[in-house]
C-alpha cells in the first residue's frame, strides 16, 4: 500500500508541475499579446483560444495535488460536531462518492474525447484539436480519482481496525503540517 500511495502522491506532484507551467505559459502569452498589440498592433492569433486550453489544462492538472493537500473547501465543521464513531462513516460515504464521481467523470471525459477525435473537432480560431486537451484532462480527472480512492481505504481502515493508515499514506511524500502551512 505504501508503494502504491507514494506512487499516487509523486503522479499528483507531477501533474502540479503541469500545472504551473500551464499557467505560466498563460501569463506570457497574455502578456505578449498585450505588448504586440500595443508595440506593433499585431496581436499574436489564436490566444484566445490557447489560454482557455492552458487554463483547462491548468486546473485539470492540479486537482489531484490540490485534493492531497486537502486544498479542496470541506464541510467539516458539520463533521467535525459529530461523535467521532459517527466521523468515520461519514468519511466512507464522501470517500465514495467522490471516487464514483469523479471516476465516472474522468470515463465520461474519455469518452468524450474519442468522440471529439472522430468528428476532427478543433478550436474555433488556433483551428487546435481539442481530442488531446480533453485526454489529458480525463487523465487528470483519473490522477483525482486515485487520491480519492486512497483516502476511501483509509478511511476502511479507520473503520475495520480502529487504525488510520493517515501515517503510512501521504505522509510517507509530504509532511501532512507543512503541507497545510504551504497552503494557508
Amino acid at each position: 500500500m505504501k508503494k502504491i500511495i507514494q506512487m499516487i502522491a509523486g503522479i499528483s506532484r507531477q501533474l502540479d508541475i503541469l500545472a504551473g507551467i500551464c499557467l505560466t505559459g498563460v501569463m506570457v502569452l497574455v502578456v505578449a499579446n498585450i505588448l504586440m498589440r500595443s508595440l506593433f498592433n499585431q496581436p499574436i492569433l489564436g490566444t484566445y483560444d490557447v489560454v482557455g486550453l492552458l487554463t483547462a489544462l491548468g486546473i485539470g492538472f492540479a486537482l489531484a495535488n490540490c485534493a492531497i493537500l486537502n486544498g479542496h473547501i470541506a464541510v467539516d465543521f458539520v463533521v467535525d460536531r459529530l461523535p467521532i464513531k459517527l466521523q468515520v462513516p461519514v468519511d466512507i460515504l464522501v470517500d465514495l462518492i467522490g471516487f464514483g464521481f469523479w471516476g465516472l467523470a474522468a470515463w465520461h471525459v474519455g469518452a468524450y474525447a474519442k468522440v471529439l477525435a472522430t468528428n476532427g473537432v478543433v478550436s474555433a480560431t488556433a483551428q487546435i484539436p481539442l481530442y488531446p486537451i480533453v485526454y489529458l484532462i480525463a487523465f487528470s480527472l483519473a490522477g483525482l480519482s486515485l487520491v480519492l480512492l486512497a483516502r476511501l481505504i483509509n478511511s476502511l481502515a479507520k473503520a475495520v481496525a480502529g487504525v488510520s493508515m493517515e501515517k503510512l499514506a501521504w505522509s510517507v511524500e509530504l509532511s501532512d503540517d507543512s503541507a497545510r502551512k504551504a497552503v494557508r
